[in-house]
């Protein structure tokens, strides 16, 4: 989804990650209408139907890295073995098996990106929304950040990735462009990834 700042980006994120709802019309999410739903409904979606990764970070800075990424699954109820083996192989799948035991403090911004993402996958999600999760990263860890994803198109998640960025848009297989808060394109990308 790409669009320049102010498009409506944030407000469709927001809606297709069931942190707001419509205020008219219909979203459906694996066939269930989300619009109508309570908020402890809303909330047990987004735990496990979808992985954020913001711009940002949103790292925990007294927690280390395992730390950050076993947090959603506590929420979620998740038994400390099944936890750690959950978190540690989501950093190992972002090639972080190496700082787990580093804080947000001790690493770079493309190595807490990649913790967010963990933290995103750790619980196997079949939606990533991604919020310009290259935005304030240099361009080598853009590239490692972009691959990340494409990865997890190919194993079969849906990644959803917002952006201003027409580089970074043309890898993926399908344009959404947002101006005034409308759609104004939706297209097939011929030479997109997947992310």
């Amino acid at each position: 989804i790409i669009g320049q700042s102010g498009s409506g980006k944030s407000t469709l994120m927001n809606m297709l990650g069931c942190l707001d709802v419509p205020t008219s019309g219909t979203y459906l999410l694996n066939g269930k209408d989300v619009s109508h739903m309570t908020d402890d409904e809303l909330s047990d979606i987004r735990n496990r139907e979808i992985g954020f990764v913001f711009q940002g970070f949103n790292l925990i800075a007294g927690l280390t890295a395992l730390e950050n990424v076993e947090l959603p699954l506590i929420y979620r109820g998740v038994p400390r073995k099944e936890r750690m083996e959950l978190s540690e192989r989501a950093l190992e799948k972002v090639g972080l098996a190496g700082r787990m035991t580093h804080k947000p403090s001790e690493m770079s911004g493309g190595q807490q990106q990649r913790v967010a993402i963990a933290r995103a996958i750790a619980q196997a999600p079949p939606v990533i929304l991604a919020d310009e999760p290259t935005g304030n990263l240099d361009s080598n860890s853009t590239q490692e950040i972009m691959e990340i994803l494409k990865g997890l198109h190919r194993e079969g998640r849906t990644v959803i990735l917002i952006t201003h960025d027409n580089e970074i848009a043309a890898r993926a297989k399908r344009n959404i462009r947002i101006m005034d808060g409308k759609v104004v394109a939706d297209y097939e990308n011929e030479e997109g990834e997947g992310a």
